[in-house]
């Protein structure tokens, strides 16, 4: 099968792509806005892009009115957000928090989940995340006629869970006590706990083996 996009409705194009692209990881947005209110929403639509600088992309579309939701809207007013990762027990919370809440409710008191002061932006952190990305606003590219934004961070800090480390002399986590949940199609989510490792060869030792 094939699938022309200049041709293929919205809807279809979004139930195709979430389901190939996949899994996702899912980044549990704290912003924060000028008057002090806090906003968080979880996004698949994310990825970390570069090292150096260090920036995280996320893709996030406008409400059904078109205007722009708090979570792209609150980073471009205050500069600044936070990127949450999400661990298999912070899975219903993070549903909770994708709920439609009107404008200013705060999302985190609903899902149970208690904020933290982050280090180097005004805006929050959660407790009990397994990591937790301060970033700096880059920029908000907004894109196409249905108010999709592109909102690009540069990580300023980085929050680790202690007991994630499998050794913190060389910086190496352990997959399983990070326990994060990826993102399928519909309503489908994955854990990470079916793993296999596969060390990168180099064309010396890829000629070696063909010959």
């Amino acid at each position: 099968m094939e699938f022309d996009f200049a041709t293929l409705p919205a809807a279809d194009r979004y139930k195709l792509l979430i389901q190939v692209v996949v899994p996702r990881p899912i980044a549990l947005v704290t912003a924060r806005d000028r008057a002090g209110r806090i906003n968080a929403a979880p996004f698949s639509f994310f990825n970390v892009m570069s090292q150096t600088p260090p920036l995280v992309v996320l893709g996030i579309e406008a409400r059904p009115d078109g205007t722009p939701k708090d979570s792209v809207q609150f980073p471009r007013e205050s500069g600044e957000f936070v990127v949450n990762m999400v661990d298999f027990a912070m899975a219903e919370a993070m549903n909770v928090c994708a709920a439609d809440f009107p404008p200013g409710e705060n999302e985190l008191a609903a899902a149970g989940l208690t904020a933290l002061p982050s280090t180097k932006v005004a805006a929050p952190r959660i407790a009990g995340a397994p990591a937790s990305l301060e970033c700096r606003t880059a920029t908000v590219v907004d894109i196409g006629p249905n108010g999709r934004s592109i909102l690009v961070g540069e990580v300023v800090h980085l929050h680790i869970r202690d007991d994630a480390f499998a050794d913190i002399d060389r910086l190496r986590l352990d997959p399983a006590r990070l326990d994060i949940v990826g993102r399928l199609g519909g309503i489908s989510y994955v854990r990470t706990t079916d793993r296999f490792d596969l060390r990168r060869i180099s064309y010396a030792e890829w000629l070696a083996r063909e010959g």
